[in-house]
């Protein structure tokens, strides 16, 4: 068994050793024209992201989002330099609007998106999100949460489990896994991740040819389910790029199939790629009437950004990332999308 993180208290230095936040030079370079205004990091975290881009300008000012409170708190000592130039807010980013207003904000000229658990989560074994800890069986990202991953191993029925674990977890043996669960916990509670994980592994046949473990997805479907990570990601896509001032841009990095879908699905949507005429490109400034798809951004990455193998290299988690981005542009058919492109470059 690896051993768990140890407890750093409020100490930014130990969460920066831990911790390597993903793609780092390319969402600088993408954000790059928009740091001379405001950046929303709608998932700060410890403040990776967000310490790259204050260093890379004197101006820019950033608003970090993350309803995990510890790493927030971690991300607010990391940032104290920088001063007023970092607002740590504490709230889900899916309140983006919300949390706009009460900045006195109507638009911000960025916005990035980490959709990934970090290290502070996944090494902390009393957070319960690793199989490769001894811990509770938890995984609330937000601990004022009162629904945990123990809670539904342990009160969902077999075929509800079984739907979860191949919904969210794309799991092939789910319902073989899910009547493992049931079976163990009929006679007594499951309360740890290697509890769970040793269920796991019984149920599949041990570990699989693949490099992943065997309780992987199991434990992904569990942390999506709680969190409820993928409920109301349409929505605040469509309030992220309603919120965008004109040549803003929209950074958005996901870390498995099921997020990226959904963020490659509503990007083509608002370049006004039409569900009701089969992807039909509409130019025209008004939505369509059927499905309301309209050119509201110009895609900045035609296929996603991968991190390089040397990223892969010093950081293994990094190898699932997704990058996909976007520029706003005004809604008018006199403007091409190559002057949409110009515009938003850097000077």
């Amino acid at each position: 068994m690896r051993q768990p993180l140890p407890s750093w208290g409020s100490n930014p230095d130990a969460a920066r050793a831990w911790h390597r936040p993903v793609l780092v030079r390319e969402v600088v370079e993408l954000l790059r024209p928009c740091l001379d205004g405001t950046i929303v990091d709608c998932t700060v975290g410890t403040g990776g992201h967000a310490e790259a881009l204050l260093r890379a300008s004197g101006h820019v000012r950033v608003i970090g989002i993350d309803w995990d409170e510890e790493a927030l708190a971690l991300a607010r000592e990391r940032l104290r330099p920088y001063g007023d130039r970092f607002v740590p807010v504490h709230d889900d980013f899916k309140h983006l609007a919300e949390i706009l207003a009460r900045q006195g904000l109507s638009t911000v000229e960025g916005i990035l998106v980490d959709l990934g658990v970090s290290s502070l989560q996944l090494e902390r074994a009393e957070r319960g999100f690793s199989f490769q800890f001894e811990g509770p069986l938890d995984m609330r990202m937000d601990r004022r949460r009162t629904v945990t991953a123990a809670d539904l191993v342990n009160t969902l029925s077999e075929r509800d489990l079984a739907d979860l674990i191949f919904r969210y977890g794309e799991e092939p043996a789910a319902r073989r896994i899910a009547r493992a669960i049931v079976r163990a916990r009929a006679q007594r509670p499951i309360r740890t991740t290697m509890e769970l994980a040793e269920i796991v592994v019984r149920a599949v046949g041990g570990r699989r040819t693949t490099r992943i473990h065997p309780a992987t997805r199991t434990f992904q479907a569990l942390r999506i389910a709680v969190n409820e990570e993928l409920s109301g990601l349409e929505d605040f896509l469509d309030a992220a790029i309603e919120r965008l001032a004109p040549g803003g841009r929209l950074v958005l990095i996901s870390f498995h199939s099921l997020e990226d879908r959904v963020i490659k699905h509503r990007l083509r949507f608002h370049t006004g790629r039409c569900d009701c005429t089969r992807w039909t490109v509409r130019r025209e400034a008004e939505p369509c009437p059927q499905c309301g798809a309209a050119r509201r951004i110009v895609l900045l990455t035609r296929r996603a950004i991968r991190p390089s193998e040397a990223e892969v290299r010093e950081n293994p988690r990094a190898r699932s990332a997704k990058l996909r981005a976007g520029v706003r542009c005004p809604m008018s058919r006199e403007v091409s999308e190559d002057q949409v492109l110009a515009r938003a470059a850097s000077p």
